[in-house]
């Protein structure tokens, strides 16, 4: 047999609250943690890009600014020097000139004749040694002035050079008198290219065959290494681009590469070389995983918070419910539970039907069990009253007779007075207990109620003065009701007596009556020891007594007269520091 499982309506809410919550912030964060990436990675890949633009426009303008000098330089009247072999040295002090001027950018300056003997240099040391041409790499046409590049390639010295050849043409004959040979520093290139890089930033220049030109600082290891030359499809389709790829053989792992073509200067169109801006992809996404884990931690703290505002209000909306459904289930299992709390709205209607319907349920309950009770001590009593009586009664006559007898001793006469006085007791006692469980309906007309309560003080005035207990009365300002005289004159006296039996020397009694057009207060209140609330709940039962010799009926008589009037009877604490009865009786009869 299946379990059918009871779903409740805090689980419901809870589950409505965290959907329209959550769904919502969940949307919201993948959205702008989508979004936020996206322009974190562009940003990213706009930085790369425009390093890579200005490292590919620094490098050409270093390298148009030599091509310039050579053109400029070749076309000077000091070159023609070559046709005497510089015998004036006037050609090497210019290129000497020329190298101090530039501040180290060239390694040498040399004029070259036709055989290849340098005639002038910046280095004395060279001349009349042998130039050694290395074969073409690229060739620059500036307006008419070709101008031959060789490879970058380290020099004997050591030194990573990039040469420039240029013919110097004669101003007096036909053709050439030499070259001029510019042996720049090709370190410049590392410096105009380390600016902006770090540790997970590196720039390369590759040719259109895809060989190094030049490379930043920390890839230098790795050309010292032998890498030489990268893959064609690093430059494939030129241009601005930014692309994710593998590394290798520049660096180890994945890499963001942009590229940007060499755009030329003026009237140079340039080497089509490419500058390449490298950056470790988790370098350059760390900012964007830093933010998806804020968008997650922010995801997280909204989570947080809609759960336990859920849980929350969930609760505050379930637990009058909650309250008045265990408020309910008590009372069906006779485990009278607290009242539920007081709620707004259509549940706090709802809780108020409830406890009115209950309230009225167990006031008949009790009612019914208090008349049951009764109905049972009527018949209980008629049948002490059948079986008692009669042999009272002939004990009593029979006692009776015996003290006609004048032969019967002093002794023995006494022991049957106490047998005659003590069957007329046992009769008492019968009786008392017939007039307290039968009560007969009351035959109401009007009433002062003061005058009610000023006989019952006076008939136990002697009895309150021999205990040392003072009762007071207050008058009411209207006190005629319509009432049974004789059943409220039973009802003030049981009070009162209820009072002065647990009442010492010193004892306070206070009696009022209070009320407005439609309902009469009687109020009893004394500074004795009071009455618990565990008592008070069933205090007006039959059979419950808290002095010894109590048969506990008393009260029970009083509320079934007070019920029998239309009216009600509670207890509580009085001011007095004791007890407090108060009943509260209908101005008039209904009608019939």
């Amino acid at each position: 047999m299946h379990r059918i499982r009871r779903v409740t309506i805090r689980s419901i809410l809870l589950v409505a609250f965290l959907t329209v919550g959550l769904s919502p912030a969940i949307v919201l964060t993948a959205l702008s943690s989508s979004r936020t990436q996206a322009t974190m990675r562009a940003e990213i890949e706009q930085s790369l890009s425009s390093q890579a633009a200005v490292a590919a426009s620094d490098l050409d303008k270093q390298v148009f600014e030599r091509l310039q000098n050579a053109v400029t330089w070749e076309h000077l009247e000091v070159m023609q020097d070559l046709h005497i072999g510089d015998v004036d040295k006037r050609l090497s002090t210019f290129l000497a000139n020329m190298r101090q001027r530039y501040g180290g950018v060239y390694l040498a300056l040399h004029a070259v004749d036709l055989q290849g003997r340098i005639v002038a240099s910046s280095q004395p040391a060279a001349i009349g040694t042998a130039f050694v041409a290395r074969s073409a790499w690229q060739q620059a046409d500036l307006q008419g002035d070709i101008v031959t590049v060789e490879a970058p390639h380290r020099d004997a010295s050591g030194a990573e050079v990039l040469v420039l050849r240029l013919p110097i043409a004669s101003q007096f004959t036909e053709g050439s008198l030499g070259q001029l040979v510019l042996v720049i520093d090709w370190r410049l290139a590392a410096r105009e290219l380390d600016a902006g890089t770090h540790d997970s930033r590196a720039v390369a220049v590759v040719d259109r065959e895809g060989r190094i030109v030049a490379v930043s600082r920390n890839l230098r290891a790795r050309v010292d290494a032998g890498v030489s030359r990268i893959a064609p499809d690093w430059i494939a389709g030129g241009g601005r681009l930014a692309q994710e790829r593998d590394g290798a053989p520049l660096v180890d792992g994945r890499v963001i590469v942009s590229q940007m073509r060499a755009p030329g200067r003026g009237a140079f169109a340039g080497f089509g070389w490419t500058t390449l801006v490298l950056e470790s992809s988790d370098a350059a996404l760390a900012p964007v995983r830093k933010m998806a884990l804020a968008f997650l931690g922010l995801l997280l703290v909204a989570a947080i918070a809609t759960i336990v505002l859920a849980f929350a209000v969930s609760s505050r909306i379930a637990r009058p419910i909650v309250a008045l459904t265990d408020y309910v289930r008590g009372f069906m299992r006779e485990q009278r539970a607290p009242e539920p709390p007081p709620a707004s709205g259509e549940v706090g209607e709802l809780t108020h039907a409830f406890t009115r319907m209950v309230d009225d349920l167990e006031a008949s309950r009790q009612t019914l069990v208090r008349a049951s009770q009764l109905a049972a001590i009527g018949e209980f009593a008629a049948m002490m009253a059948h079986e008692i009586r009669t042999p009272l009664g002939i004990l009593r006559s029979s006692a009776q007779m015996l003290q006609r007898d004048d032969t019967i001793g002093g002794e023995s006469r006494e022991l049957i007075g106490f047998v005659d006085s003590e069957t007329q007791r046992l009769n008492r006692l019968v009786n008392n207990l017939l007039d307290r469980a039968r009560v007969r309906a009351p035959q109401r007309a009007p009433e002062n109620v003061d005058a009610l309560i000023a006989r019952c003080v006076a008939m136990l005035a002697t009895q309150a003065a021999r205990q040392g207990v003072t009762i007071e009365h207050l008058p009411a300002e209207n006190p005629i009701v319509d009432a049974d005289a004789g059943q409220i004159t039973q009802v003030l006296l049981n009070l009162l007596l209820n009072a002065l039996h647990v009442l010492a020397d010193g004892g306070r009694i206070l009696v009022a009556a209070r009320g407005d057009d439609d309902t009469l207060i009687l109020e009893l209140a004394d500074n004795g020891p009071g009455i618990t609330a565990a008592d008070r709940q069933r205090i007006f039962e039959p059979f419950v007594y808290r002095r010894e010799g109590g048969l506990g009926l008393g009260l029970a008589v009083v509320k079934q007269i007070v019920n029998a009037h239309g009216g009600d009877i509670v207890v509580d604490t009085a001011e007095l520091g004791g007890a407090l009865f108060r009943i509260r009786l209908p101005r008039r009869a209904p009608a019939a």
